[in-house]
């Protein structure tokens, strides 16, 4: 696992880099996708570059921290914390891949979650190989995930805290 655990940041840090300097550009030129898809982009309602670059470092966090535990304390729970973090970011990729088919267009973070995602696939696949699945692992995995959900949903909330106070809204 060892050989694995650091890709989770890298690969995050990769696929988060193309959405930090893109979507500012993006939602500037695509005001009329907020009318066409409210559901999509309510996410984004008060977005900041600034904002956005605090809801990734949030995100930043436990992905570095899971992954540098497991690096340097390899254990069984570990482990499975870290595969529920991997199948995740695994996840948002495929969210953004369904978001570019659905409005029919790029968005950033398309390019990168396609090169991402064979990746992440790989990667999954070579850890499960390692492993070793027991009923603590099928509990651990959902908790990591339910838990990167909640996390994610955290980041939106200080997105959009510091995007109104950014345009004097708080």
């Amino acid at each position: 696992m060892k050989d694995y655990a650091l890709l989770l940041p890298i690969l995050f840090i990769f696929h988060d880099m193309e959405e930090i300097i893109g979507f500012g550009y993006f939602f500037r030129n695509n005001k009329q996708l907020f009318e066409r898809f409210p559901r999509i982009t309510a996410v984004y309602k008060d977005f900041s570059t600034e904002g956005f670059a605090l809801a990734v470092y949030e995100e930043f966090i436990p992905f570095f921290g899971i992954s540098l535990l497991d690096y340097f304390i390899p254990c069984k729970v570990l482990n499975a914390l870290w595969l529920g973090t991997m199948i995740s970011l695994t996840a948002h990729f495929l969210v953004h891949i369904w978001q570019s088919i659905y409005i029919r267009k790029y968005i950033p973070s398309l390019i990168t979650s396609l090169i991402c995602l064979p990746l992440s696939v790989i990667i999954i696949i070579k850890s499960l190989s390692i492993i070793s699945i027991d009923l603590l692992t099928i509990i651990l995995i959902p908790v990591a995930i339910i838990g990167m959900i909640l996390n994610l949903k955290f980041a939106h909330g200080l997105m959009h805290k510091y995007g109104k106070k950014l345009s004097g809204r708080s």
